[in-house]
């Protein structure tokens, strides 16, 4: 790292961006991914540097940064490239909330805005037992989370916290302790014996056909269906594991399952 705190800092994703902003800290911001959208003043603020398994490596190092964070496994082959090159990176992995609120606190402490992140991840907390508590009921209705539809894909951790919190109940919350979006594959027989209630759908990269959701071999008679009760969240909302998710994509949860 050139400088501590980093003065000069790039994210290959929208997480840290989002949370940069939140903390005050958005000068040090000089590279983003193309994906970030929040805040929506990030498009015109800030030069484009990634998708989310490609980047443009000569534009980064043209940029000079000081540190350049990204995420999960997916993103390595980049985060080799650029410390082969002599670039320090940090690289976060968070899967479930509590991995989220820590990365909030250390990215806080890194930038030098420790007790603002402190208190950012600590209003979170708060808020998600009080939405936890108000949401507890007898029933909760059984809810299937698809996070990709070829093959399908069961949710992962945070998002089925998220569903727990919201009032719900993840029919493969078994699943979501899986890493690897491999190892959440399920099939349609599988989803048709759960019965669900409730389909929520979020395909990174795709608007979701809630149609073609209903029309699958023998789906006809999972509640779900019967009941149109298929919803799409919006992937900018609930498959970054950051604020949004915790924050708006929650609130999605919350107006589906209400």
């Amino acid at each position: 790292m050139r400088k501590f705190p980093p003065e000069r800092i790039i994210c290959l994703t929208e997480e840290t961006v989002e949370t940069l902003y939140l903390l005050g800290e958005e000068a040090r911001i000089v590279g983003v991914s193309g994906y970030a959208v929040r805040p929506p003043e990030v498009r015109k603020q800030k030069p484009r540097v990634a998708a989310f398994t490609s980047a443009d490596i000569p534009k980064i190092l043209a940029l000079e940064p000081d540190i350049v964070l990204s995420f999960s496994d997916l993103q390595a082959p980049i985060v080799a490239e650029l410390i082969k090159l002599g670039v320090t990176v940090m690289a976060y992995n968070q899967r479930d909330i509590a991995g989220i609120l820590a990365m909030i606190r250390h990215l806080g402490a890194m930038v030098g805005a420790g007790d603002r992140g402190e208190k950012l991840a600590q209003s979170y907390e708060q808020k998600l037992a009080e939405i936890a508590g108000r949401a507890a009921r007898p029933a909760a209705p059984l809810v299937y989370f698809e996070e990709w539809d070829a093959p399908m894909i069961s949710g992962i951790k945070w998002v089925s916290e998220l569903i727990e919190i919201a009032g719900g109940r993840d029919v493969f919350a078994r699943l979501a302790e899986q890493k690897s979006a491999s190892d959440r594959i399920v099939t349609s027989d599988q989803v048709i014996a759960e019965a669900p209630d409730i389909i929520l759908a979020s395909w990174c990269g795709k608007k979701v056909r809630v149609e073609k959701i209903a029309a699958r071999p023998g789906w006809q008679d999972i509640p779900a269906v019967k009941n149109n009760q298929i919803a799409e969240i919006k992937s900018a909302i609930i498959l970054q594991p950051g604020p949004a998710a915790l924050t708006d994509g929650l609130e999605a949860i919350r107006k589906v399952l209400s």
